[in-house]
């Protein structure tokens, strides 16, 4: 079918490796980033503002984590990557806001899954579209990130939120 080039394979193995490459560095990165998050000391005070504004009511909690947890995968590009960082953040959070242990796994869970879904830099984004884009057609933001995020999220808001409240 002549959809590989012999000529270009190995210019396609490279760029695989490339990508692997990259998301371990992010990973790597990430986690030593939770490392001085913990290391600072500042974790405390600011799950001290956070329950001062969020208050009580789980529900607004939980949005208010998955926004976090959103927002810094989204940036990083990998749930795996983002687990150390929002956890250091989500435990105390959770805690002080009396929320339980399976109830904190579903929403750090659910938070980190959210930004991995759609982010540009995640590998789950990342290595569909290198198989898709093998013949040049596949665009990697509408043709991948979009429609992940959206069909996605959705129903994984929902059913994170029910567990974590349930839970």
């Amino acid at each position: 079918s002549r959809a590989y080039k012999w000529t270009e394979l190995d210019k396609q193995f490279v760029d695989g490796i490339k990508i692997m490459s990259f998301i371990g560095v992010v990973i790597l990165s990430a986690n030593g980033f939770a490392g001085v998050m913990n290391e600072t000391g500042d974790i405390n005070r600011l799950v001290e503002g956070l329950s001062g504004v969020i208050g009580e009511n789980k529900l607004v909690s939980i949005i208010v984590m998955y926004i976090i947890g959103l927002v810094v995968t989204l940036g990083i590009g990998s749930s795996f990557a983002t687990i150390p960082i929002i956890a250091t953040l989500f435990v105390p959070l959770g805690e002080s806001l009396g929320l339980s242990t399976m109830a904190l796994i579903a929403l750090i869970g659910t938070a980190s899954a959210l930004g991995d879904s759609g982010s540009p830099a995640s590998d789950s984004t990342l290595g569909p579209t290198a198989g898709l884009d093998v013949d040049g057609q596949h665009d990697h933001i509408r043709d991948t990130c979009i429609p992940n995020f959206l069909f996605y999220n959705i129903p994984l808001i929902i059913f994170g939120t029910i567990a974590a409240m349930v839970l």
